[in-house]
Parts: structure tokens; C-alpha cells; sequence
């Protein structure tokens, strides 16, 4: 490490992010943030907030939470309550890097005024959406197979 970054606490990171259905993509995301860095800070999304966003998630807030607490990438969680929060939190965390996915590519450009911004390339074929679909499908051809115990 660096003078400047021992100095100064090193280079936090932050991301965002609903974390539903906790799959390898979230943990390649979360391990190649924490690469660029020294604290990684993940903000979830809170149940009222994707409510407003028009997502239902399947798992709640506070097991999401507990779950990215448990990551061994993830320096602190806290909650994401809307959309404008973001540049508080940069100045409150004191966050040298803001960090996404790259499909909100674009979307964040306004915060390079207060720190660095990153797209990183998500994880070919694996999403939480395509998650939920595959979930629903598999619902759908055995739709009777939790009556159907074995005993």
C-alpha cells in the first residue's frame, strides 16, 4: 500500500445493488470490486425502495443484508432508500470509486464530479431475472412436486 493510501484509509469502492436470489454473478461482481480497492461498501436496495422501483424481490431486505455481510468482499452494507442518495454517500463514506454493472452503463455519469465511476461486464448468462424465469418454468412443468413427498 501506498503512503497516500495509508495515509488517507486506501481506496473505498461502492456499488449498489438489489442482490436477490444471491448467485455467481454477485459474487464475481463483489470479488473484482474488492480487487480494486480496500473497503468495499455494497448499498442494498430496501423492500420499500424496489417497491418503488417496481421490483419484487423474493428474498427479504434483511436477509439480503445478512448475506452480503457474510461475504468475505464486503466491507460494509448499507441500505439504498432511493435513487438520490447517491452522492451523499460518496461524501459520506468518502468513496474514491462508484462501480456497476455494465447495464446501467451510462446511467451514473453525473457522479464522475464527485469520484470515479466504473462499468464492469456482468457475468455471461447469469442473472437474477434469468434466475426467477428458470424458477417460474421449472414451477410451471412440475407444478404438483412439493405435494409429492418422499416418505
Amino acid at each position: 500500500m501506498s503512503n497516500e493510501a495509508s495515509t488517507t484509509g486506501g481506496r473505498t469502492i461502492l456499488t449498489y445493488g438489489t442482490f436477490d436470489l444471491f448467485h455467481v454473478g454477485h459474487v464475481r461482481l463483489l470479488k473484482r470490486l474488492a480487487d480494486l480497492g480496500d473497503k468495499l461498501i455494497v448499498a442494498c436496495s430496501t423492500d420499500e425502495f424496489n417497491t418503488l422501483k417496481g421490483k419484487r424481490t423474493a428474498i427479504p431486505y434483511a436477509h439480503r443484508v445478512e448475506v452480503l455481510e457474510a461475504c468475505q468482499y464486503v466491507d460494509m452494507v448499507i441500505p439504498e432508500t432511493c435513487w438520490e442518495q447517491k452522492p451523499k454517500d460518496i461524501a459520506t463514506y468518502n468513496v474514491d470509486l462508484f462501480a456497476m454493472g455494465d447495464d446501467w452503463e451510462g446511467k451514473f455519469d453525473e457522479l464522475r464530479q464527485y469520484c470515479d465511476v466504473l462499468y464492469l461486464p456482468r457475468t455471461e448468462n447469469i442473472s437474477t431475472t434469468k434466475l426467477k424465469e428458470l424458477i417460474q418454468t421449472m414451477h410451471l412443468i412440475l407444478p404438483d412436486a412439493d405435494q409429492k413427498k418422499i416418505g
